[in-house]
C-alpha cells in the first residue's frame, strides 16, 4: 500500500475491538535491544521529489563500506546479466509450476539448476531449493532420521564448528521431534572437529554426523576421515558446505570411501547479493537411494506423446500439505527467484569460472594472512588451512576495534566471542574475489593503526 487510509477514529475502534490500548502495544514482543532508540527524523509530509532526495540521502549511509565480514553471507561479484534476466516478468512474477503445460520455461530452469547442483556436490539428486541454509540443515537432519532405519536412537552429532545460527535453528526445529543433538567440540589449536571428542560415541548408536566444509571459522575439515568414521558406525553423513568452495575442494559425494549421503547449505554465494539480510535460499542434495525422502520438489525431464521433450514436477510429497506429522517437510517456502539467479550465475561462469572465483578468494586470503603477520598485536587463532575466512586474535578488545574501523567505513569482521565466549578477542575475517590488493593493504594499515592507539585489553 502506498498510504494508510484509516483515520485516527477508525484506528481507535479497531484497537478497542481487539482489546489493545495502542499500536505500539501490538509489537511489545520485540525485544527492547532491537528497537531503534533515536528518532528517525522523518518529516510528516513530502513531495515525491523531496521524498526521493530524502531516501537517496538515507541510502548513502549504507554505501561505500569496505566489507570484510563473511560469517555465512558473502560479497561476490555478480555479472549484471544475472539479475537482468532474473528480473524479467516471466521469472520475477511466476508461481509454483503446478501446470506443466504453462510453465515449461520455469520447469526447465529448475531442472538445469538441479543438474548443476547435483554435479557440484557430486551426488545423484538435488531438490529445487529450500528456505535458506539453516533450515536446509534442519531438513537434512530430519531426512537422515527417516532414511537411517538401522539406527533406533535418532541421535545426531552436531559439531560446534557449524555456524552458530544454524545450530540454533536446528535445535528449534528438531527439539519437538524426539531427536537428540550432541554437540562436538572443536580443537582449540587446529579449529577442526576434535576427533578425541568423537571417541566417547564410539560404542553408541549414532544416526547421523554433520560435517561442515569449510566450517564456521573457515577451517577445512578432514572430511575423508570423518566420513569413514561415521559410515563404519552405519551413520548417515550430512555435509553442510559452501557451494562455491566445492568448485575447488573435494565435493561431498567424493568424501571417504562411499561419499557423504546428504549435502546441504546456503546458496547465497551463487549470484545472490548482500541485501540487508536476504532473501537467501537453501539447497539439498542426496544419493539416489534416499530420493523419496528428499523434502521439497524435484523437476524431471520426459517426452510427450509426440516424442517432444518436456519438463514436469516429478516428485512432490503432497502429504506436506495434508498430513503434517508424516510430511517430508513442513517448510513449504521455495525461493524460486533466488534459484533462478543462481542458475543463470552458474550457467555464465561454468565449472572453470566457478573454480577461478574460488581460487581468487583463496589467493586473497593468503595475501591477507601474509600482511597481517607483519602487524603487532595480531596472531592467527588456528593452524589448519582455511578457505576465504580466518580467525585472528587481537591484542585489544574486538568490539572497540570494530567500532573504530566502522568510523572509517570498514566493516572489519565478526566478533566470534559473541557465539564462542571462550574465544575472547577473536575476530573472524573474510576476503572474496571482490577485494583488490590495494583494499587489503588499506584494511591492514587501518587495523594496525587502531590496534596501536587502543587501550590495552584487560587481562582476566
Amino acid at each position: 500500500m502506498t498510504f494508510i487510509p484509516h483515520t485516527s477514529t477508525e484506528v481507535t475502534e479497531m484497537l478497542d475491538t481487539i482489546g489493545v490500548a495502542t499500536i505500539e502495544a501490538l509489537f511489545d514482543e520485540i525485544p527492547a535491544n532491537l528497537r531503534i532508540r533515536t528518532h528517525l527524523q522523518i518529516p510528516p509530509a513530502l513531495t515525491e521529489m523531496e521524498l526521493t532526495r530524502f531516501m537517496k540521502k538515507r541510502a548513502q549511509q549504507d554505501e561505500g563500506q569496505l566489507c570484510f565480514i563473511g560469517s555465512g553471507a558473502y560479497e561476490h561479484h555478480i555479472p549484471a546479466v544475472v539479475w537482468d534476466i532474473a528480473s524479467r516478468g516471466e521469472f520475477l512474477t511466476s508461481y509454483t509450476p503446478y501446470q506443466a503445460e504453462a510453465s515449461q520455461g520455469n520447469l526447465q530452469l529448475l531442472y538445469e539448476y538441479q543438474t548443476m547442483m547435483a554435479s557440484l556436490m557430486a551426488l545423484d539428486v538435488s531438490n529445487a531449493s529450500l528456505y535458506e541454509g539453516a533450515t536446509a540443515l534442519a531438513e537434512a537432519i530430519l531426512m537422515a532420521v527417516r532414511v537411517n532405519k538401522q539406527s533406533k536412537t535418532s541421535h545426531i552429532l552436531l559439531p560446534q564448528s557449524v555456524h552458530p545460527f544454524y545450530r540454533q535453528v536446528v535445535k528449534t526445529i528438531v527439539s519437538q521431534q524426539q531427536i537428540k543433538i550432541s554437540e562436538i567440540a572443536f580443537n582449540k589449536v587446529t579449529g577442526q572437529i576434535d576427533r578425541d571428542a568423537l571417541k566417547q560415541f564410539s560404542a553408541e548408536d549414532i544416526t547421523a554426523l554433520v560435517v561442515p566444509q569449510p566450517n564456521f571459522f573457515g577451517v577445512l575439515e578432514d572430511v575423508d576421515i570423518l566420513t569413514n568414521w561415521a559410515h563404519a558406525k552405519t551413520a548417515v553423513v550430512i555435509g553442510v558446505v559452501n557451494p562455491l568452495a566445492m568448485a575447488l575442494l573435494k565435493p561431498p559425494g567424493q568424501w571417504g570411501a562411499q561419499g557423504a549421503d546428504i549435502a546441504c547449505g546456503e546458496g547465497q554465494p551463487l549470484g545472490i547479493p548482500l541485501a540487508s539480510g536476504g532473501p537467501y535460499y537453501g539447497f539439498l542434495c542426496c544419493k539416489k537411494m534416499y530420493m523419496r525422502q528428499l523434502p521439497g520438489r524435484i523437476v524431471g525431464r520426459t517426452v510427450d506423446q509426440s516424442g517432444k521433450e518436456g519438463f514436469v514436477l516429478t516428485l512432490q510429497a503432497r502429504e506436506q500439505h495434508i498430513r503434517r506429522a508424516k510430511a517430508t517437510s513442513n517448510i513449504c517456502t521455495n525461493q524460486g527467484l533466488m534459484v533462478t539467479a543462481s542458475t543463470i550465475y552458474m550457467s555464465l561462469l561454468g565449472p572453470r569460472g566457478l573454480r577461478k572465483v574460488a581460487l581468487a578468494c583463496h589467493q586473497n586470503l593468503l595475501s591477507l594472512q601474509k600482511k597481517l603477520a607483519t602487524v603487532s598485536g595480531i596472531k592467527p587463532l588456528f593452524t589448519q588451512p582455511a578457505f576465504h575466512e580466518m580467525v585472528i586474535h587481537l591484542s585489544q578488545p574486538v568490539d572497540m576495534v570494530l567500532q573504530q574501523l566502522a568510523q572509517l567505513k570498514i566493516q572489519a569482521g565478526f566478533n566470534v566471542s559473541r557465539a564462542y565466549p571462550n574465544l575472547s578477542n577473536g575476530l573472524l575475517l573474510c576476503v572474496t574475489e571482490t577485494k583488490t590488493e590495494e583494499e587489503i593493504d588499506f584494511f591492514v594499515a587501518r587495523l594496525a593503526e587502531v590496534l596501536s592507539t587502543c587501550k590495552p585489553a584487560l587481562v582476566k
